[in-house]
């Protein structure tokens, strides 16, 4: 019988859930952006993105419209396992050359095909090679994309080693964006020392905000307004093949206001520790219950891994 028990540990640690590496980390230091331009690439992404899932890390993935759109699965899997996916035109051109109509023309087919291909609807934008102007950034707001350089470019696209990518990425400071690609193996390669690096000095991958373009904690750690005297933070939960637990610690206030938003397909199945109404279906409000200023909720998926959206209000 005994190897019958030995079975049936085995295949309890196979199937029990498990809480991933970021939902450990220490982010006492803040947050800091990870960005890939030029995919998905049909030869790298899928391995790009095993690495970044499997060092607990998310990134901000910079789409070109015709590989997003002749690698609609890769959209999909950027968006599953984690990652967020912005614009970073249809054909990467220099952007400066082009008239008003074309620059307009690049932005909005990459949103059409990263929508298409299960992307969402980008908020970000990041101009090719960074060359930008009024006209091009007027084009971008009126899609509703906030534009997004970088404050540290690790040279991956200019033959980096492994080596210097990591060196680059060890400058980062709260809030910074560093820029890499999707297509290098060297950048792949360098994704552990980074997922590392970051941990030893209290750093975690976050996601870029599209108010302030500074990299901020994912899901959103609320920055509130004027007078609101609310704080909401996110924190991941455990996570299985079709749903995810996620936590919200409210600071800040004792009567308080939380909206949370998910995105389409998904679907909140359970909550606990506060008082819920619905306005939609991706959106739920939640207010204090009598349990405290902590409260959790679980996640259907439906294939979409993205962290929901907060905002908090007091009284």
């Amino acid at each position: 019988m005994r190897w019958l028990s030995v079975l049936a540990v085995a295949a309890a640690l196979l199937i029990a859930p498990s809480t991933p590496a970021s939902a450990a980390a220490d982010c006492a230091n803040g947050y800091v952006g990870l960005t890939y331009d030029d995919g998905p690439n049909a030869g790298n992404t899928n391995t790009l993105l095993n690495a970044l899932r499997s060092n607990g890390l998310r990134a901000t993935m910079f789409n070109t419209g015709q590989n997003a759109a002749a690698n609609p699965g890769l959209v999909a899997a950027q968006v599953a396992a984690g990652m967020w996916v912005a614009n970073h035109s249809y054909t990467h051109p220099h952007m400066l050359t082009l008239s008003a109509a074309q620059m307009s023309s690049e932005l909005s087919r990459t949103q059409s095909a990263i929508q298409s291909a299960g992307g969402g609807t980008p908020v970000l934008f990041r101009p090719p090679y960074g060359e930008t102007n009024a006209t091009l950034q007027s084009a971008a707001s009126a899609l509703g994309l906030r534009q997004i350089i970088w404050d540290v470019d690790s040279q991956d696209w200019n033959g980096a080693s492994t080596a210097q990518i990591v060196q680059a990425a060890s400058s980062l400071q709260n809030g910074q964006i560093i820029l890499m690609h999707d297509q290098y193996a060297t950048t792949v390669a360098a994704v552990p020392q980074i997922a590392a690096n970051l941990r030893s000095r209290g750093l975690c991958a976050g996601m870029i905000s599209a108010t302030t373009g500074r990299a901020v904690a994912p899901g959103g750690t609320t920055t509130p307004p004027p007078g609101s005297g609310c704080t909401a933070t996110y924190s991941e939960g455990q996570k299985w093949a079709d749903r995810f637990n996620g936590q919200v610690t409210v600071s800040g206030s004792n009567n308080w206001t939380v909206t949370v938003t998910l995105q389409s397909p998904q679907r909140i199945i359970a909550t606990w520790n506060a008082s819920v109404s619905w306005s939609s279906s991706t959106v739920m409000t939640a207010r204090p219950n009598g349990s405290g200023n902590t409260f959790g909720f679980t996640v259907m998926h439906g294939g979409n891994w993205s962290w929901p959206s907060l905002t908090c209000a007091a009284g």
